[in-house]
Parts: structure tokens; C-alpha cells; sequence
């Protein structure tokens, strides 16, 4: 493979892993840009998520990865799987929020990031206790199907994440921007007592953003698992952790910010892994965010004030 051809291949994986970093950073950001705190328990949303689009799958009868489905019948699993654990997964998430959350809301100092930490252990000890240590194989469904870019591979896989990335980024952009609870979320996070006085009920403002957030970290999982072909317990951490990167990169608070950050990093963890090899893509991810944060403290389209979108 020629050195263009590398690099094409590897623009390509880091796309894929930037479109599910990008879902992931959207729900930092929508409960940043509401409430000025990082929801850590997100990471282990997005894990969990993982897990049960894989039992979705298997009592679909897919247990291992040589079971192939196509037509019809390959979208309706597909879109259950999404479906389920998105539901499943922005329900987590207003219980989160409802429940260990909401009581802290008016508290000053690191108290309600501190118990999004304890949730966060709480989940992921859930799932080591109850699943196991071991990485567990997901089913992949989708037929072998590969288009070549010169000498890059392109698969059926690749690009239908980017095909439901692309859905998901575009809806909840047009969702914040122009819907009627869209433009609560945003007047609440411009100003939470002024929505109240404009009769915005901030309390189901804030859950609903709990919500969607869960769900884009339903749908990450899902896709991760795709393109991983594995889920396990620890997953949740390292990624959660590079998608919290990729939001503030690209301005936390700021919705094209998130989505941008995720694929710029994902590029350039795919292009570190060819490169320099994957003991070194910690260190250049978090390079490039030290010299943007540097050079750019509110990330690349960070604004003066909060913005949910």
C-alpha cells in the first residue's frame, strides 16, 4: 500500500471513530451548554449502551459474528437495535438526572460533578459484576460488501455509521435550532431564569436534554460495537474520556463544536495509530487539544456565552 493509499485508509477509520466520538461529545456538550457541568456518568451511558444493543441482537437469534442478514429484514434488526437501546439509554439518562442530579442543582461547588463520578462507578461496576471482566464478541450482520478507493477499502460497515451519524448530528441540529423545545433548551441555557419567567418549565427543559443526550449515547455505543466488533466494561472510560476531549476542542456548549472535535480527533487517532503506532495517540490527541486550548481557550467554535446549539 502506497503511502496515499495509507492515508486515505486511515482518513477513512478515523472518520468512522470521529462520528461515533462526535455523538458521544454531543451529550457532554447539551447538558454543558444547560447546566455548566460534565455529566462523567455519560461515559458509562455509552457503555452500557453497547451491551444492550448486543442483547437486542442476540434474541434476534445473532449470537456470534458469522450470522449475515440482508434486505429488509437487516433494517428492521438494525433500526430495533437503535430504537431499543436509545430509548433504553435516554431513559438512564433522565433517571440520572432526576434522581441524583436535580437535588444538587442549586448547589454551589464540584458537588453534582462529583456524584456523576459515583453514578458513573456505579454503572460501570453494574455491568463487570453482572456481564464479567472479559470483552464480549458482537454480532455483526451487516453482509461483506467493500468498495475500493485505489488501494483503500471502503465497507458496507463504514458507511452506514456515517450514514447514521450524519442522520442523528443533522436532526438534532435542526431539532435545537428550529423546534419549539429546541428553542427552550436554548433559552435555558442562555438564561434559566428568564426562560422561567417566559413560562419555559426548566425542569422538563433539563431532563429532556438528559434525554437526548442519553440517547446519542445509546446510538455511540451501538456504532462503536459496529465498528469495534467487541464490547467491554472498560470501553466507557477511554472513549468517554477522548469524546469529552473532542467537546471541549471544539467548544463545549456548541453542537457543530462537538461534532467537529469528534472528527478532527478521530483522524487524528486513526493517523497517530498508522503512523507512530497506538502507544502514541494518547499523547498526540491530547497534544493537539493542549495547543488549541492554548491558542484558542473556548475551543475552535466556542462562544462568549453558553449555547446549546
Amino acid at each position: 500500500m502506497t503511502f496515499t493509499d495509507l492515508m486515505v485508509q486511515q482518513t477513512i477509520n478515523g472518520l468512522s471513530l470521529g462520528a461515533m466520538y462526535a455523538l458521544l461529545a454531543l451529550g457532554f456538550t447539551l447538558v454543558y451548554g444547560i447546566l455548566e457541568l460534565i455529566n462523567f456518568s455519560h461515559f458509562n451511558v455509552f457503555m452500557i449502551g453497547s451491551f444492550v444493543a448486543m442483547w437486542v441482537l442476540q434474541m434476534f437469534g445473532l449470537s456470534g459474528q458469522d450470522v449475515v442478514l440482508t434486505g429488509v429484514w437487516l433494517a428492521f434488526v438494525l433500526v430495533v437495535a437503535f430504537v431499543v437501546t436509545m430509548l433504553f439509554c435516554g431513559g438512564l439518562g433522565v433517571m440520572i438526572e432526576r434522581i441524583t442530579l436535580r437535588p444538587l442543582r442549586y448547589v454551589k461547588g464540584p458537588a453534582a460533578m462529583i456524584t456523576s463520578i459515583g453514578v458513573s462507578y456505579i454503572l460501570f461496576n453494574l455491568i463487570l459484576l453482572t456481564v464479567g471482566a472479559d470483552s464480549k464478541n458482537f454480532p455483526n450482520p451487516l453482509p461483506t460488501i467493500r468498495y475500493q478507493i485505489g488501494g483503500a477499502t471502503l465497507d458496507l460497515r463504514v458507511i452506514l455509521i456515517w450514514a447514521i451519524a450524519f442522520f442523528l448530528m443533522v436532526g438534532l441540529f435542526f431539532f435545537v435550532q428550529r423546534s419549539r423545545l429546541g428553542r427552550a433548551m436554548r433559552a435555558t441555557a442562555q438564561d434559566p431564569e428568564a426562560a422561567r419567567l417566559m413560562g419555559i418549565n426548566v425542569n422538563n427543559t433539563i431532563s429532556l436534554t438528559f434525554l437526548l443526550g442519553g440517547m446519542l449515547a445509546g446510538a455511540a455505543g451501538l456504532v462503536y460495537a459496529l465498528y469495534e466488533t467487541n464490547v467491554w466494561y472498560f470501553q466507557g472510560f477511554k472513549a468517554g474520556l477522548i469524546a469529552f476531549t473532542a467537546a471541549v476542542m471544539g467548544g463545549i456548549g456548541n453542537v457543530r463544536g462537538a461534532v467537529l472535535g469528534g472528527l478532527i480527533i478521530g483522524v487524528i487517532q486513526a493517523l497517530s495509530d498508522a503512523r507512530l503506532g497506538p502507544q502514541w495517540t494518547e499523547a498526540v490527541v491530547f497534544g493537539y487539544l493542549i495547543v488549541i486550548m492554548v491558542l484558542r481557550p473556548r475551543g475552535l467554535l466556542g462562544e462568549e456565552t453558553r449555547e446549546a446549539g
